[in-house]
Order: C-alpha cells, then structure tokens, then sequence
C-alpha cells in the first residue's frame, strides 16, 4: 500500500505497534537545510534510562518526542522546498500539496512507523505549517478553556473549572518561540529580548498572553484564554446556573433602558463573557463603540466600530493607549461605549464619558467584590494623572454608574454571578450600595461540587421608574415577593 493511500486509511489492527528509527545525526539548527531525519531522542532534558516499573509510560513518552522532532525535520525539509511561501492556509488543496511532499520526505528519513504512526506525524506537521505547533489539538478541543505553556515541557489546561496537566510537549525553547512568532506576526506586534512581553489574540478571538526570556527564567510561556467557538448567549448561562431567568430578565431591562453596568471579578471568572452576553442586549439600532487591548468582544448587531489600543515601536513610538482611544470615542457620535476593561487612567475618562450623556456605558475590572470595585475605580481614576480630592471622584462614581454585577469563580469551577448591586448614591463621604441579588453557598457534595443558589435580596432598586420608563414593569417575584397562592422559593 503506497503513503498516499495510507495516510487516508485506517490502520489494519495486526500492523505492528512498535517503529524503529535508524541511528542517525540529531535535529539541526532551524536555520539550516537538515540532510538526515533526527534519531537518538531524549523525552526531554533530563531523560533517564527506561527501567523499573515507569518503563511503559516513558517509553511512550520517548517514543511521542521521537515523533515530534521527526516532524520537525520534516517540516524543515518541506519549508525549503516551499522557498518563500511560508504563511500557508488551511485549505483542501493545501493539504492535498503537503500529502505528496510529506511522502516524499518521509521515505527520505528510512523510519519504519505503522499506519496510526504516519497519519499521527503528518498531523503534527499540518499542524507545524498551517497551525500553531503541538498546542493546535488542544486549541481544537472544545472542552479545553485554557492553554497554559510552562517552557517547553510543561504544557497545562484548564478543564471544566479544573487545571491539569496535558501530554502535550514542545522540542525545546526555539519551538515555543517559533510558535509565538507565528501568533503575533499577522498582529504587527513585537517581542524581544528589549520588550519580552506581549498580548495578543487568535484569528477566532482567544486571548493571548506571551513572556519569553530574561523575564521568563524557565523558558518562554504562552497562555491562551480561549473563547467559545458558539457565541454563549444568555441562554447558555441559565443553563450552566451562572445566573437565574429572574436575573436575566432584570439585567436585559436594565441594558436596553441604558444603565451604566461594570461588570467586576477576578481572573478566569468570566467578565468578558458575561460582557458579551450584556452587549447583545443592546438594540440593534444603537451605534456601538468598542474599545479592548485585544479585539475580544463579538457583538451581533451590525452597526458597531470595533477600536483595539496599539503597542509602541521599536523606537518607543506609535503607542495608542485605552485612554487615547476613550477619548477619541466621544468624537464618533457613540450611543454606547463599551470597554473591554479599565485599567487605569482610562476610567475618569470613562466617568466622564458617563456623566455626560453617553448613558448605557458597559465595562469590566477586576475586583474580588462590589466595594472593592469602587475602590479600583477611585485608584484608576487618581492614575489619570489629575489632582482631584478623593470625594470628588466619588461623587463622579456614584453619580456615573448605576449597577455593579459581580461575577466569581468558585472553588470547584463553576462560574456565577454572585452580586448584583446598586449603587444609589452618597452618604457623606461613602457610595452606598445595596444588593438586589446574591449568592448564597449552601454546602459540598462529597464529590467537592459547591451548592450554592441564586437568590433576590427583596429589595426593588431604585432606577426602578427608569426600567418602567422604557416599558419595563418587572413583577415582585423578581425582586423576592411572594405572590399570594404561591408558595415562597
């Protein structure tokens, strides 16, 4: 059975499980044309001798590091015959191109693998060329929500609220660099040894993050959010039980009747999804203004601007800050401006923006609760470089936003909505909040899953003639009364 046919069939079951590679020189630099496929291969840069009773998973180990560097030879090997077409897409016809020179080489190296073998290293070459490396199975995982590459040989996930670690390695240092070049560079962005740090994003809006050395000691990392091929709406969040259809129902009212909302909580714990979510709320003939360091949000309605701040050149110049782009916005006859998130001195501008008849406003921070959002907001706000008595920015506080929305990560993964607060006004020199929804833990299972419910504090805020104002009278159940005949959650 010739490669070609082989590489589109499924393996017989009697093939045999175990290949063999010849003795031959190890893997060259990138830069240079390799003339012989890599053998002698390590698991990594400690590799021991296979004995005692790990045999069998090392074994496995060294014989997955043996099938990626012989990729890597391969890919090599294809990269020069391609000359200077190295930015290949995914398509049928480039795959059908990459088949025939992957046979070519392949009988070049004198490996002896079984089918499952050969169909599994010409995946990791595809994945080489038109991918982003040995990480591209996991960003194809549906299940997966985070990618976390600790150097080259720890590659971590996160899975259903929980971080594990992944099979998944890297040949060493260079092959995590080269991955990071191939994620910033449709970007126009930089990293160097000058500035080795940088944001970034996928084609389908997963957020990444990348530090290499000297500031990353034990090789470079990669951390990739990834976003949800299927847009969640607010559907999908009553379903996974991060808020409640009462819960919904009254942050849709409260959206379309142009509320200023931040949207606070910690890393991981879902802001920007719950951000989306709320956008979508906004009627569609609304112009919108979005403002991010990485383009993230995916609005459905068709008349939005999407603006993404800018990293400096290599000189120094050329930054284009959140801040700048805030203020631009306000010349662009906005109807809301939603940020991605504040910062820093972006939020005075923000208040002011709001304070100012750009009502609907929506934004996130990070903040562990309600209170702790103010206080963000005052310490952001005083980073805007203007000298302003505390009680000022307060006050600007307390007149600009209308409702915080608490979004936490519990223990075991799940994420909710754990507050839901006013912000009715000043009392001396306080803001005073009062909740309108709250979570309350209830208990464990033996299985470690957190029981926790959703519940309405029983108190009706006080924007309430707003909501009606824009044909929104939301029953009392919503709020926590009981209706007569019915009987009390």
């Amino acid at each position: 059975m010739s490669l070609l046919k082989r590489l589109g069939s499924t393996p017989p079951p009697s093939e045999p499980a175990a290949p063999a590679v010849t003795a031959v020189t190890p893997l060259p630099p990138p830069d240079a044309t390799p003339s012989s496929p890599p053998g002698n291969l390590r698991s990594g840069p400690e590799s021991q001798p296979l004995t005692g009773a790990g045999v069998e998973s090392a074994a496995e180990t060294v014989d997955e590091q043996r099938l990626l560097e012989l990729s890597l030879w391969i890919v090599d090997r294809i990269q020069a015959s391609l000359g200077s077409q190295n930015e290949l897409k995914r398509t049928p016809e480039t795959e059908r191109m990459l088949q025939e020179r992957f046979a070519r080489v392949y009988q070049q190296a004198g490996t002896s693998l079984n089918p499952e073998q050969i169909k599994r290293l010409f995946t990791m070459v595809c994945d080489e060329l038109m991918g982003f490396g040995p990480i591209q199975p996991l960003l194809n995982d549906d299940t997966i929500s985070e990618v976390m590459v600790n150097g080259p040989y720890r590659v971590y996930i996160e899975q259903k609220g929980k971080l594990k670690l992944s099979p998944v390695r890297f040949a060493n240092d260079e092959h995590v660099l080269k991955v990071i070049d191939r994620i910033i560079r449709p970007l126009g962005r930089r990293i160097d040894r000058k500035w080795p740090m940088v944001d970034a994003r996928l084609p389908d809006g997963s957020r990444v993050n990348a530090v290499i050395p000297p500031c990353a000691i034990d090789g470079s990392t990669i951390t990739i959010r990834k976003f949800s091929k299927n847009k969640l709406k607010v559907d999908d969040l009553i379903r996974f039980g991060s808020l409640t259809p009462e819960m919904a129902e009254f942050l849709r009212a409260c959206v379309i009747s142009r509320l200023n909302i931040v949207v606070s909580g910690g890393t991981g714990s879902g802001k920007t999804t719950l951000l989306n979510v709320l956008s979508n709320f906004i009627p569609d003939d609304e112009r919108i203004v979005t403002i991010e360091d990485s383009a993230e949000l995916q609005l459905a309605q068709e008349h939005v601007v999407r603006l993404e701040s800018r990293p400096p050149e290599v000189d120094g110049t050329g930054r284009v800050t959140i801040r700048d782009l805030v203020i631009n916005s306000l010349r662009m006859r906005p109807e809301r401006i939603v940020i991605g998130e504040c910062r820093g001195g972006e939020t005075l501008d923000m208040l002011q923006a709001m304070n100012t008849g750009h009502d609907g406003s929506l934004t996130t921070l990070h903040a562990n609760t309600p209170r702790d959002a103010l206080a963000r907001m005052e310490t952001m706000a005083l980073m805007a470089g203007m000298e302003m008595p505390l009680k000022v920015i307060r006050e600007q506080i307390a007149s600009a936003i209308d409702l915080i929305v608490q979004q936490t990560r519990l223990e075991d993964g799940q994420r909710k909505v754990a507050y839901i607060t006013e912000v009715q006004g000043m009392e001396g020199d306080t803001v005073v909040l009062q909740d309108i929804f709250k979570l309350e833990i209830l208990g464990k299972t033996p299985e470690g899953k957190i029981q926790a419910e959703l519940r309405p504090t029983g108190v009706r805020p006080r924007f309430t003639p707003r909501l009606e104002s824009h044909g929104f009278k939301l029953p009392p159940n919503i709020f926590g009364a009981q209706i007569p005949g019915k009987k009390a959650r």
